[in-house]
């Protein structure tokens, strides 16, 4: 079975075994030393093209990022992300120059019908610890936190804690940091946290975000001159 299955009953047999898999694998705990990385997919306004882009952020504060252009073979629907998006990410990341440590991916992990959302699945294909980073689970639950910078509540499916939603900043609406490839919930918010910036959204996540759609409006014809001139001043 390849890692981007073509058709929905496979993906979903192959989601089953990789819940498994992910249950069994080593976890992984982050240090001062470990780059992160984003990875976005944008689609056309109309038509089936899409736009990935990948970015990893070093501790030293050197940045690499790429974006890799495609078709969206599949409509979107939640739960199968991957037969849409998975092939176009992977090589996003792989065409940095080196993979991050650990991967944000703009889908659930752990919160999920077969427990094996897209930023679980992505990271078993490329080998490295996934979070998932949302702005609403697909089922699981979470009270709001306290509106405090970093404060979280447990995001829990049925009995399984599998994130944590967290107040990224103050007044804004949380994030939804999900436990996905050889990452537990704890670590999924320690990852969110150290890679936020003053924005709402985990830095290197916004990066990629902002990329997937400059290029997406470069391709368009529609790119507004003040993201040519600086590229991260998107606001979140």
């Amino acid at each position: 079975m390849s890692g981007w299955p073509a058709e929905r009953d496979e993906l979903e047999e192959l989601q089953r075994e990789l819940a498994e898999r992910a249950a069994a694998a080593a976890p992984w705990r982050p240090d001062e030393a470990a780059s992160i990385g984003g990875v976005f997919f944008a689609s056309a306004r109309s038509g089936d093209r899409a736009w990935a882009a990948a970015v990893r952020l070093d501790p030293g504060g050197e940045t690499t990022s790429a974006v890799v252009r495609g078709i969206a073979r599949f409509a979107y629907e939640p739960g199968l992300l991957a037969l849409r998006e998975g092939a176009l990410l992977e090589g996003a990341l792989r065409s940095l120059p080196r993979l991050p440590d650990v991967v944000l991916v703009n889908a659930s992990g752990r919160d999920h019908p077969r427990g094996a959302g897209l930023a679980l699945h992505l990271g078993s294909v490329l080998g490295v610890p996934t979070v998932g980073v949302t702005d609403r689970p697909l089922l699981a639950i979470a009270n709001a936190p306290r509106d405090e910078r970093f404060a979280g509540a447990p995001l829990r499916l049925g009995d399984e804690l599998v994130g944590f939603a967290v107040r990224t900043r103050r007044g804004a609406r949380p994030v939804l940091a999900h436990s996905a490839w050889r990452t537990d919930a704890d670590t999924a918010r320690a990852v969110v946290v150290a890679a936020t910036g003053r924005g709402r959204t985990p830095e290197p996540l916004r990066r990629a975000r902002f990329l997937a759609r400059v290029e997406r409006a470069r391709d368009e014809g529609r790119l507004p001159a003040r993201w040519a001139h600086d590229p991260f001043a998107e606001g979140r």
